[in-house]
């Protein structure tokens, strides 16, 4: 009788049917009691956990990737529960600095790391570790990039092609209102007492090697065995799976392999061209299934130029939910063209995972590229330009020309010839 009379305090209709219907105990707006309490509460604890948030698109849980810009071009961020694949670039230096990014997002907002290589320490990499920045740092920062290219902008803003005048904007700065997602100065080591004050785990190949353990020829190699063997009782042991229901504050797992795939984890597809593809494709089998009953996410890095066989790359690319190649202008022609003098290289965003989606949502950005400034990694749209100084000889714009066909039909084609360039 008092939700009754609750109800009817609101409305004198909607009180008279609330009335009639509780007499004949059958009403629409009865709670059903501790059980639908029970999963609102769950779902809160859920969505409560600190850097994340619900995708716009699908629900699923995101976590950010440490980078806001590539966070934009996945639809929002990473999803809890998938494969975050980075191909290496060819000297492994930017990808590396995405991993670190990847790892120092997990520290500023609580998570567990895992950290797994069979090159370095992980000690040594958190070691490693970006420095966060703070909102206004982060805006005195794009200010002052902003203004250095404030004039050069300017002089060529009536030469800009129309297209790519009409193409949707990137975040290019700080979003004061999200809190989603940091930025971090590549310059400057993270501070001792954060990662002091973290929880992370260390799983280093070389001290986990053991040579009497006999591996059958179609079975896992001896590392991929033991890193498995690591990481689900991590998430076992510690909740992530859901087993510990009396857990009330709910935590995300970060789980970073560095290198997988290469000779140093004991696989041989980067040697020979007809290599065994079996033990990478049931690992990244038996880990995606692990990472989808529990909070965590995982990110790779992989060196896939050092694979001469594509058909494993292929399998390897439908076994990761999102995978982003990196492309460094370092040791190619590209580092000493003018046409590319604002960058140190490209990123080719290859897959998107579709999730509760029949299809995958595709990006409208297709010619991206990244540089590295003075403390900031960025990504942007590759913007060539739009006719080449006047200064420079016919032959030479004929030379610079040729490179441009390697962008595909979106960027800087030749539309018939070597005559112009026809953007």
């Amino acid at each position: 009788m008092a939700a009754v009379a609750t109800c009817g305090t609101g409305a004198g209709s909607t009180g008279s049917v609330v009335a009639a219907g509780s007499k004949n105990n059958v009403t629409s707006f009865q709670r059903r009691g501790p059980r639908a309490s029970g999963s609102d509460s769950s779902y809160s604890r859920l969505v409560s956990i600190a850097g994340t948030r619900p995708s716009v698109r699908n629900g699923q849980l995101l976590v950010s990737t440490g980078l806001p810009a590539l966070d934009q071009l996945l639809g929002g961020g990473l999803a809890v529960g998938t494969v975050l694949l980075i191909e290496e670039d060819k000297y492994n230096i930017y990808s590396s600095l995405l991993f670190k990014y990847f790892l120092a997002e997990g520290i500023i907002n609580g998570h567990t790391l895992l950290v797994a290589s069979a090159k370095e320490d992980p000690a040594d990499i958190l070691q490693e570790l970006p420095a966060p920045l703070l909102d206004d740092n982060v805006k005195k920062d794009f200010d002052e990039d902003a203004c250095n290219h404030k004039t050069a902008e300017s002089n060529i803003k009536m030469k800009i092609a129309w297209r790519y005048q009409l193409l949707p904007k990137m975040e290019a700065g700080p979003v004061s209102s999200s809190r989603f997602g940091h930025y971090y100065d590549a310059s400057k080591k993270m501070p001792q007492e954060l990662i002091e004050a973290s929880k992370w785990h260390g799983f280093f190949f070389p001290e986990k090697s053991s040579s009497t353990l006999n591996i059958e020829p179609c079975s896992l190699t001896h590392g991929y065995i033991k890193l498995l063997q690591f990481i689900q009782n991590i998430i076992y042991e510690e909740g992530f799976d859901g087993s510990n229901p009396q857990k009330k504050q709910k935590n995300i797992l970060r789980i970073g392999i560095q290198n997988l795939g290469s000779p140093l984890w004991g696989d041989d597809i980067c040697c020979t061209e007809n290599g065994n593809s079996h033990s990478l494709t049931k690992f990244l089998y038996v880990l995606r299934g692990l990472l989808r009953t529990s909070l965590s996410a995982c990110m790779i890095t992989m060196p896939t130029h050092l694979i001469q066989n594509k058909a494993i790359i292929s399998r390897v690319t439908n076994l990761s939910d999102t995978v982003v190649g990196l492309e460094s202008f370092i040791g190619s022609e590209r580092e000493t063209n003018p046409l590319y003098k604002d960058y140190h290289g490209l990123i080719h965003i290859r897959q998107i995972p579709r999730l509760n989606n029949l299809i995958y949502d595709v990006s409208d950005v297709k010619d991206l590229a990244f540089k590295l400034k003075r403390k900031l990694f960025t990504i942007e749209r590759l913007h060539l330009p739009p006719d080449l100084s006047d200064t420079v000889s016919r032959s030479s714009k004929q030379d610079l020309a040729e490179p441009s066909k390697l962008l595909g039909p979106g960027c800087g084609v030749m539309a018939g010839g070597k005559k112009h360039l026809d953007f």
